[in-house]
């Protein structure tokens, strides 16, 4: 089923690019829930929206994909009109996916480290750490970016991890500048975890926040080894106001 659920995924991603009504199958569109705000409900709401993609003649390339229990999550990078990194999220019951929720970014970089937003190890394994490795970035993400304490960082953190944000480098020495940073107009807080996905040595979470005042989404990949955070890709969008919402589920 897991395997199965994926090629479902990659199917309804690589749909993007033809534009065929047929590539949202999998979607039950009598129970779809759709949290992406600039989408309308269920796969008729999809099945426009990759029409509509379509003719912009875009590429969809699905970098990673994992699963976890009855979600399938993929990071991705598209080229639309414009190139852009996103990470998907789809809930299933049974055979068909019943949820999905997203964040992308424009594509910036390389970073002065040298590295894309999507280059970077892709294989799967440590499957029996996966509960482990959960428990790792939870404690990460609350202790350390939601508490702000840079101090912790070596607890989870290798001193040689890789950085794939286009703004910073690898290293610790970048992370530390941002937890330190304490302009209102500038600052990143995370504020709640509302995603926490992981299969084998990856975790991604799903967090909310505000960057620089404004309503923030940020979505993490950590890949761990050893016990230790050593590498890491990320996506920031900024949340529309209610007003602009296509649906009324919410962005989480």
């Amino acid at each position: 089923m897991t395997s199965k659920r994926k090629e479902q995924i990659v199917a309804l991603l690589k749909g993007i690019e033809t534009g065929v009504a047929k590539s949202v199958a999998v979607v039950n569109p009598g129970k779809y829930i759709q949290h992406n705000p600039q989408t309308h409900e269920g796969g008729e709401g999809l099945a426009a929206l990759f029409k509509r993609l379509s003719k912009t003649n875009p590429r969809v390339n699905i970098v990673r994909v994992f699963s976890d229990g009855d979600y399938v999550f993929g990071h991705t990078e598209y080229d639309f009109s414009t190139s852009r990194v996103g990470f998907e999220v789809f809930r299933f019951e049974g055979e068909q996916t019943v949820e999905h929720w997203d964040n992308i970014q424009s594509r910036k970089g390389p970073n002065p480290s040298g590295h894309s937003m999507v280059d970077g190890q892709t294989a799967v394994k440590d499957l029996v750490l996966t509960e482990t490795n959960r428990a790792l970035v939870k404690n990460f993400v609350s202790s350390v970016l939601m508490g702000r304490q840079p101090e912790k960082l070596p607890e989870y953190v290798s001193e040689t991890y890789t950085e794939h944000n286009p703004r910073l480098q690898d290293g610790l020495g970048s992370l530390r500048s941002v937890l330190a940073e304490d302009d209102p107009e500038g600052a990143i807080q995370y504020q709640k975890i509302h995603h926490l996905l992981a299969e084998g040595n990856f975790v991604l979470t799903g967090c909310e926040g505000v960057r620089g005042r404004v309503h923030t989404s940020f979505y993490d990949l950590f890949c761990i080894s050893e016990g230790k955070i050593v590498e890491h890709w990320d996506t920031e969008e900024t949340i529309p106001p209610r007003s602009e919402w296509k649906n009324e589920n919410g962005k989480f």
